[in-house]
């Protein structure tokens, strides 16, 4: 029997747009919960700490923003040009709004990814971004005048996109360049995700135009911000203040006899020695780099020579010395400060004060009155955002930079002592994911791989040339999530279904467990000529779920509906007469799913 099919009803109304949004609120229904739930959190912190919270290096940032002439010493000034951006509002209160909106973007990714390129279910996706959306230290972070949580929206931002991506175009490859400069002009440390990123897609094989063009982008943002550092402090570098933190890694094990320091030869090293054995050295390193008290030698030269080109040089040149030195005395510390990280409960490290800014406050904050580039860091605070409110205390005119309001920060005082991510649990997600690249040996990990050397990248990297604190760990949660899900998504998925014929356009990666299906380019469509066929094949049904993913791309059809079927659906043959399809539906039927 030939059929003819009808052609395509071009008076047909598209579905309603309401319509459409309560499908999409209903299939992610468990997320989208979660998510409006974190958002009220989130509300519920600005009307309880207004404008936002300090800590003691966001006053560095505020002066970047405020004199943007020349860059920080200590820092690269991502985040100030962040604060420049939004400095037109004068809003210190709308700088932690997008702060807030930047965690839920988070926690966006983290499900868009799972869900649509992993095929995780809703609820494993949804828990996977869990930690964020409520962490109570993560809504505290996002409240701080801080970089954090735009270098973690912008590594995680890096992450997804490479893994979502099999193939990657090179433009594609230039945009996470350019995402990734911006890393690393917002922390330092983002400058070696780069090195990451490029080894993962050297294993992956991809194209040297793809990561030559990665690694351009990345490298013109960075060299041009170290030529304006170099104008403004004369050494070409991102910070003068490396070689100044190692030393503070070092000080407290460095001994010069073991050393061998010579005064009479190496006498700015020598200056650099601290006289108490190590054994009767403070249990914290910041005292020996940032507190100018006894014993302390990095303001040997006076507070004015600190973070210069040349004392950067000489600490760093010290540290060397101590590590190659005393390599198990280094190594002992690092490891000490790395397994910090997984401690159940909370101690108080490295001292009280630097402790209590990452809890929401009890008190009204006042700004210091510190001495910064071309003024002071109220000053430079009450340029940015005028209506910061003034108050006179002890005979002072005072800036107040956070307002305590009742009851929104009483509930969010007793929330932060009961909801939160113990470090146990993060050493946990580690391991199912360290379990996950070794299960996937024979594909060097396979895409576990990336995000889990992110995550645990960054808690060590602090470990190793710095010092432990707990804001350090936040950004390698999401990604240790990411990768404990990637892990166990087999155990997630449903068991796939007979999978329909792969066509030439199909692209399945070489680690795919039976039964996934990878979709490739869509079936040419239907000219408008008859269409003859020996039976008559009704119109397929669309799933609504998507096949789990692999580490392949997803390469889907919009729209391409899934018959469930190996091949061609034949009709009873007690079916009388011909079968013709419904008006405005189209006749060639098409293999896979509707992704």
């Amino acid at each position: 029997m030939v059929t003819v099919a009808d052609r395509p009803r071009l008076d047909v109304p598209p579905p309603e747009r309401g319509a459409r949004l309560r499908a999409f609120l209903s299939r992610h229904r468990l997320f989208v919960a979660a998510l409006a739930l974190a958002f009220l959190l989130r509300v519920v912190t600005m009307l309880g700490y207004g404008p936002a919270l300090w800590f003691n290096d966001s006053y560095e940032y505020v002066s970047g923003a405020v004199n943007p002439s020349r860059p920080s010493a200590l820092r690269p000034n991502g985040y100030s040009f962040l604060l420049l951006l939004l400095r037109p509002l004068h809003s210190f209160a709308l700088v932690a709004f997008v702060q807030h909106l930047m965690g839920l973007g988070i926690a966006v990714l983290i499900y868009t990814l799972l869900r649509g390129r992993f095929g995780l279910p809703g609820w494993g996706a949804t828990l996977a971004a869990v930690p964020v959306l409520f962490d109570t230290y993560q809504i505290q972070l996002e409240h701080l005048i801080m970089s954090d949580v735009m270098f973690m929206l912008l590594v995680v931002g890096v992450i997804t996109l490479v893994l979502w991506h099999r193939r990657m175009s090179w433009r594609l490859g230039a945009v996470i360049g350019l995402m990734l400069a911006l890393t690393a002009l917002t922390r330092s440390i983002g400058l070696p995700i780069l090195a990451l990123v490029v080894v993962y897609l050297l294993v992956k094989r991809t194209a040297w135009k793809t990561i030559a063009a990665m690694i351009t982008a990345c490298a013109l943002p960075v060299v041009g911000y170290m030529a304006w550092f170099a104008s403004a402090h004369g050494n070409f570098a991102m910070t003068n203040s490396d070689g100044a933190i190692l030393y503070m890694r070092t000080s407290l094990f460095a001994d010069c006899t073991k050393m061998k320091v010579d005064p009479r030869e190496e006498l700015e090293l020598a200056l650099l020695c601290i006289s108490a054995p190590p054994s009767e050295r403070h249990f914290s390193g910041q005292k020996y780099l940032w507190w100018a008290q006894n014993g302390q030698r990095f303001h040997a030269f006076g507070v004015g020579s600190t973070f210069t080109p040349e004392m950067n040089k000489t600490a760093g040149a010290f540290a060397q010395r101590a590590i190659l030195s005393q390599p198990m005395d280094y190594l002992g510390i690092v490891a000490g400060d790395f397994f910090r990280a997984f401690h159940w409960g909370r101690p108080r490290f490295p001292d009280v004060q630097t402790y209590v800014q990452y809890e929401f406050p009890l008190t009204t904050k006042v700004l210091p009155a510190w001495s910064s580039y071309q003024g002071n860091t109220d000053t430079d605070a009450r340029k940015y955002d005028p209506g910061l409110r003034v108050a006179q205390l002890q005979g002072k005119q005072r800036v107040i930079g956070t307002d305590l309001h009742a009851p929104w920060a009483t509930f969010l005082q007793g929330y932060q002592r009961v909801v939160r991510l113990p470090g146990i649990v993060l050493g946990a997600l580690l391991l199912v994911g360290l379990a996950g690249v070794v299960a996937r040996w024979r594909r060097l990990g396979g895409a576990v791989l990336l995000p889990w050397l992110a995550a645990f990248g960054l808690i060590l990297a602090p470990a190793a040339t710095a010092e432990f604190d707990y804001r350090y760990l936040l950004p390698a949660v999401p990604l240790a999530c990411l990768a404990a899900a990637i892990s166990l998504r087999h155990g997630f998925s449903r068991p796939a279904t007979a999978p329909p014929a792969v066509t030439d356009g199909d692209v399945v990666p070489d680690d795919a467990p039976t039964g996934t299906i990878m979709i490739g380019p869509a079936a040419p469509p239907a000219t408008p000529t008859a269409t003859a066929t020996a039976t008559a094949t009704p119109p397929a049904t669309a799933t609504t779920e998507p096949p789990a993913v692999t580490d392949g791309p997803v390469a889907t059809t919009p729209g391409a509906p899934d018959t469930g079927t190996t091949g061609p659906v034949t009709p009873d043959p007690g079916t009388p007469g011909p079968v013709t399809p419904s008006s405005g539906t189209a006749s060639a039927p098409t293999t896979g799913s509707a992704g």
